[in-house]
């Protein structure tokens, strides 16, 4: 399955990245692309798009990455609503569920706990009475 998607190019904290259609399985930063669209530059916000060439992939089945359709629909080369690039951890949601969980498995075993002493306290009370003073 072919992809349009960016090929990082650049020094460290200087990226840029080329567009290009790329086999899906292959690694991104082979360098074996099928052909290169366009460059992008975030720094700069410079971009170069072959607007033709990406509809010509496209309608040959090409998938845009997420962030490469994003910028698609920005530019107008091709229709549609933007699509989520990221997705939202759910950390903060599990974690107040998770205590919710043993606050209420909390309570059955204070209350499990406070009835076995009352159990105990009356055979003490029965040993004592069996004690028979001798004198």
């Amino acid at each position: 399955m072919l992809s349009i998607r960016f090929l990082r190019q650049g020094k460290l904290h200087q990226p840029s990245y080329k567009i290009v259609v790329i086999e899906k399985t292959r690694p991104p930063k082979s360098g074996r692309f099928i052909e290169q669209l366009g460059f992008y530059n975030p720094l700069t916000k410079e971009k170069q798009l072959k607007a033709d060439r990406i509809n010509y992939w496209i309608s040959k089945g090409a998938q845009p990455s997420d962030t490469m359709h994003n910028l698609l629909v920005r530019n107008k080369i091709i229709e549609g609503v933007k699509v989520a690039a990221h997705s939202i951890k759910k950390k903060k949601e599990e974690e107040t569920e998770a205590p919710k969980t043993p606050a209420a498995k909390a309570p059955k075993q204070e209350e499990s706990k406070q009835e076995e002493p009352k159990q105990e306290e009356p055979k003490q009370e029965e040993e004592k009475g069996e004690e028979v003073k001798i004198g």
